[in-house]
């Protein structure tokens, strides 16, 4: 055993992670063709978290006790108790069967002839400036980000209210408001400024956990990502395809925490120049 993984450790270092049982093409191959749609998944949830989540926290902070917290509270709430799952089905039954409004399956319509060099559907059509194969591929990302990007965004908007609710208690606002600063200006420099540290490390952890692969989103709108290409991995007993998979996806998400931790200093000066000292 010490032997084979030597040899494995040798091998996987070389970027040889082996090769799928099922469809005989290299792992490597698989992740390049797979990765990029996990990826593109992955930012459309958490633009759709971020955007609504952090102002709906913030307005429920400042609003504290009010109407809005308590509906953001209760929204919240539901956003993380609902399955994921059961969510998209819904979805899929009100926008695509009952509405007609959106499509419910894949990265693009079956009858595309779109190229797709780098197999960024998106980036590929601003490339080529296909206008119509942007528009066919956000149209197809709008259900699947709007279930994957549920918890997310119940958890930002209530990770933003409390670091709000915390920050703008603290003797520098007050001190700031003291001397006759516009409150626009004591929010956006003193209050949300400092209240992000908390709210970008929950965003960098939500953001390696989607891009480990969303597994029930990618089945139910058969979405060829990682998560329903590991999903027909452990199906199939294809071990090599979980191993170099499951290797590839836990480094993405060290890369991304790696990255939030950096982000402080941009963030927070403060860390910046007490680490010069």
């Amino acid at each position: 055993m010490p032997v084979q993984y030597w040899d494995y450790l040798k091998t996987t270092l070389k970027g040889q992670l082996g090769t799928s049982i099922s469809s005989r093409r290299a792992v490597t191959y698989e992740i390049k063709h797979r990765f990029p749609a996990t990826v593109e998944l992955a930012l459309a949830a958490m633009l759709f978290a971020i955007v609504l989540g952090i102002p709906f926290g913030y307005f429920a902070a400042k609003r504290h006790g009010g109407v809005l917290d308590n509906a953001t509270l209760v929204g919240s709430l539901l956003g993380i108790s609902i399955p994921i799952f059961f969510l998209a089905i819904i979805l899929k039954y009100l926008f695509a069967i009952k509405w007609h409004v959106l499509p419910s399956v894949g990265r693009e319509d079956v009858l595309s002839n779109a190229k797709h060099p780098t197999n960024f559907f998106i980036l590929d059509a601003l490339i080529e400036r296909d206008w119509h194969a942007l528009s066919d591929t956000i149209k197809h990302l709008i259900l699947p980000a709007i279930a994957l990007g549920s918890i997310p965004l119940a958890v930002i908007t209530r990770i933003t209210r409390a670091s709000v609710l915390d920050v703008q208690n603290e003797d520098y606002v007050r001190t700031a408001r003291a001397k006759g600063l516009p409150p626009l200006t004591v929010d956006r420099r003193h209050v949300l400024r400092n209240a992000m540290l908390p709210v970008s490390t929950i965003i960098g952890l939500q953001t390696g956990l989607l891009l480990s692969g969303a597994v029930l989103t990618e089945t139910v709108f058969a979405y060829p990502g990682m998560g329903s290409w590991l999903r027909d991995a452990i199906f199939n007993s294809d071990y090599p395809v979980l191993q170099g998979g499951i290797l590839f996806l836990a480094l993405v998400f060290v890369l991304v925490n790696l990255l939030v931790d950096l982000s402080y200093a941009l963030i927070n000066p403060r860390i910046r120049y007490s680490s010069c000292r």
